[in-house]
């Protein structure tokens, strides 16, 4: 099946996601690394499942202030060069003989700026499967006449997901208010978008003693627009939370930093135990006199190929990466 861009085909994976109970999981990444552990934890899970078409969505930002993922993804730091890297990566992993290449992979561009991503919102749509048009750092009824225009212009071609509520106010200053069923219905209503992102408290602009999940909240909203919700900030969750998140008429979770902050741990124990062999004895010494290492770090053991590499490290990531991503599929997939 590979990579489904057809606007009927993904809102046909959404409404089989929702006969199935499934919460549709959307994965962010910023390097061929996540890229793959995302495939390989889907294609791992739906063998394990016997849904060999597993659905699942690989999503990236590009000129997002919080998170400039596509610039990332290449070292010229370069928004578009990264993206054009991001598409080629998932082409060539999904295409005929690759392992993943029965998965249905649709690609999310998230957090597309109305302003900041004008030369990226002139491209040509087809490439992708959805996309998240966000104008709320404007206010409300501002919010709402720029999406509206977006979804008449490109609604026919590709899903879109709206943003619905604004996170500055008049003065400039970040807000993160909940988002109130009747403000949900006026977006949904009035905007026509496919998809609708609400703050049930895990908006990932939020500082983290502010971060709550309201589920009573978002059963409001799910009886004012169905189930249509996006919840963004999802790695805030408990696991309880998530497992309830379809009740709640929840349809897709975002996340991402969980993926980059619970893999990193790993990396740093693996090259820590194995300190000599990733960096050499001079170097081991020299942290511990600085005591930086503690004594009993290993420094008579010689560097190694295995792992001074930076293969040896995309793959202590990569592994990891892959077991959290599985870990949230079986929550979000019932099976």
């Amino acid at each position: 099946m590979a990579i489904i861009t057809d606007r009927k085909e993904v809102l046909g994976i959404y409404n089989e996601a929702n006969r199935n109970r499934w919460v549709l999981p959307c994965f962010c990444s910023e390097n061929l690394t996540t890229t793959e552990a995302i495939l390989a934890a889907a294609k791992e899970y739906g063998d394990e499942n016997g849904i060999e078409d597993l659905p699942v969505i690989v999503a990236i930002t590009c000129q997002y202030d919080h998170r400039k993922q596509s610039s990332y993804y290449s070292l010229t730091r370069r928004w578009d060069i990264g993206l054009k890297l991001f598409l080629e990566d998932l082409k060539v992993l999904t295409d005929k003989g690759s392992p993943y290449e029965k998965l249905r992979v649709m690609i999310h561009l998230d957090h597309i700026q109305f302003d900041n991503d004008k030369e990226l919102l002139s491209w040509d749509m087809g490439a992708f499967s959805s996309i998240m048009f966000d104008a709320s750092k404007l206010a409300f009824d501002e919010n709402i006449k720029l999406t509206r225009e977006f979804v008449r212009e490109q609604g026919n071609k590709i899903v879109i997901e709206g943003a619905c509520d604004e996170i500055m106010d008049a003065l400039g200053r970040v807000k993160s208010e909940i988002t109130t069923p009747k403000k949900a219905e006026k977006y949904f209503n009035e905007t026509n978008v496919d998809l609708i992102v609400v703050n049930l408290g895990t908006e990932h602009r939020a500082s983290g003693k502010d971060l709550k999940y309201y589920s009573d909240q978002a059963r409001k909203i799910k009886e004012k627009v169905s189930t249509r919700i996006v919840l963004h900030g999802a790695s805030s969750l408990q696991d309880d939370q998530i497992a309830n998140l379809f009740d709640d008429g929840i349809c897709k979770v975002n996340l991402w930093t969980v993926l980059e902050r619970d893999s990193a741990p790993d990396l740093f124990e693996a090259m820590v135990l194995n300190g000599s062999k990733v960096a050499g004895k001079d170097t081991i010494e020299r942290l511990k006199k600085q005591e930086l290492l503690g004594p009993k770090c290993i420094s008579d053991e010689k560097p190694s190929v295995d792992f001074f590499t930076t293969a040896y490290r995309q793959n202590i990531v990569y592994n990891k990466m892959k077991k959290i991503i599985g870990f949230y599929m079986k929550l979000l997939y019932v099976c």
